[in-house]
């Protein structure tokens, strides 16, 4: 198993095939190939610990220069280490894991009321598309960034294409490259522009003033990681499709936000976050000689943190492959359990600091979509594990009738500060 490269079998099997290959192993740590390289995937609570303890792995060799270039971006806090990282990581630790939160969750659910407007008694309509423009016109107000709305909509369009090509190769990956490059060239501009005004406390502003040593960065690289903020909110939509999902199939759930239970719907946030596909594994090359649960891991090794497989791990969530928000009432959830988006603290590690982000604008969407009047037509709803990312096959459709329930709440549903997943629970 070891000598046999497994790069097609990931294509094809997708985020099934770490488990799958786990699985026949034993379920301890598997020695297996990708890309040519020798690998071991791991997974579980002490795997994560052991994928983010400082000095064991880096993380800007292990990344495929494919998923730089469409993902993150040549230059990104991604393909950072050491010190590096800390540095440029402080720049997202201080925006997006403050109180402005809130009104960035705030304004996502001011601009779901209108668009709900728009669909009432119209045709039907692709909840993703449409969620992806939402966000992109609520995270570009709360960044500061001056946009008309065709270019909300190209924005929207380009960063979804960007997270819908980094695992592939093809029609997909050629749309996220050129929405990549596009959107570089038009940030840079802007960043150029706000460089020549006095800073201010906008994210747009903090991102253009910001160094790491001294220099401010190069415009492109800036923009490179202005869209690290974009982008990664607007991916939210992918979980706002799979909330929509959950709903359809288990119509309870919607009852119970629709009462306004707070705690509910924070549960429900972290299942759609445990149950739903969205990151496969994550990646990194051991530093040098590492031991894991008696394994060898030599220097220079890929090891791969099976996401997937640790959200529906039977060691770690009772009957995983059931949908269930309750398992998340009342439970603290540990930093390296809980792992959609990295474990560990992100104020000093590599787990995402936007995943409060994800929380709140998940919550908030989801209670707003469970109060609104609407149903799915007939569709293709199924969700294939092969596809990276995964998402339903139509998208979610959705019809609003002419007399839809009023919202009046324009408060987030989810409070970022009540939110168990913030700096190390």
């Amino acid at each position: 198993m070891a000598d046999l490269d497994q790069t097609l079998a990931v294509a094809l099997k997708g985020y099934a095939w770490l488990p799958d290959l786990r699985r026949r192993a034993g379920g301890g740590p598997v020695r297996t190939r990708v890309l040519g390289q020798p690998a071991v995937g791991i997974c579980g609570d002490a795997a994560a610990r052991f994928f983010y303890t400082n000095g064991h792995l880096e993380r800007h060799t292990a990344l495929p220069g494919l998923v730089v270039r469409t993902l993150f971006g040549e230059g990104a806090v991604h393909t950072l280490d050491g010190a590096a990282h800390r540095r440029r990581k402080s720049l997202f630790t201080s925006l997006l894991m403050d109180d402005g939160i809130d009104r960035l969750a705030k304004m996502a659910g001011e601009e779901f009321d209108a668009a709900a407007d728009q669909w009432c008694g119209g045709p039907p309509v692709r909840l993703f598309d449409e969620s992806a423009r939402i966000i992109a016109r609520a995270v570009s107000r709360w960044v500061g960034v001056p946009l008309e709305d065709r270019e909300v909509v190209a924005l929207a369009r380009d960063c979804v294409a960007m997270v819908d090509g980094f695992a592939t190769v093809g029609p997909r990956t050629v749309r996220a490259l050129a929405a990549r490059l596009a959107q570089e060239r038009r940030l840079s501009k802007i960043i150029a522009g706000v460089r020549a005004k006095p800073p201010t406390r906008s994210p747009l502003s903090i991102v253009a003033h910001h160094s790491d040593d001294g220099q401010v960065l190069d415009p492109r690289v800036a923009a490179v990681e202005l869209l690290n903020i974009l982008r990664p909110t607007i991916a939210v939509a992918w979980f706002v499709a799979f909330a929509a999902h959950a709903m359809d199939m288990w119509p309870r759930h919607q009852s119970r936000m629709r009462a306004g239970d707070d705690d509910f719907t924070l549960a429900f946030t972290h299942e759609v976050r445990r149950f739903y596909p969205f990151a496969p594994f994550l990646g990194g090359r051991a530093t040098r000689d590492l031991f894991f649960q008696g394994e060898p891991i030599p220097a220079g090794t890929l090891v791969l943190l099976d996401v997937y497989g640790q959200n529906h791990d039977p060691e770690l969530w009772t009957d995983p492959y059931r949908f269930d928000p309750d398992r998340f009432l009342h439970r603290e959830i540990g930093e390296f359990t809980l792992i959609p988006q990295g474990g560990g603290d992100p104020r000093t590690g590599h787990r995402c600091p936007g995943e409060r982000i994800t929380v709140a604008l998940l919550g908030t969407l989801s209670r707003r979509l469970a109060e609104l009047d609407h149903y799915l037509p007939p569709q293709r709803t199924g969700i294939g594990l092969s596809r990276i990312p995964a998402l339903p096959r139509d998208r979610i459709r959705l019809v609003v009738p002419e007399h839809r329930r009023t919202v009046p709440a324009v408060e987030p549903a989810i409070s970022a500060s009540r939110s168990p997943v913030s700096g190390g629970t």
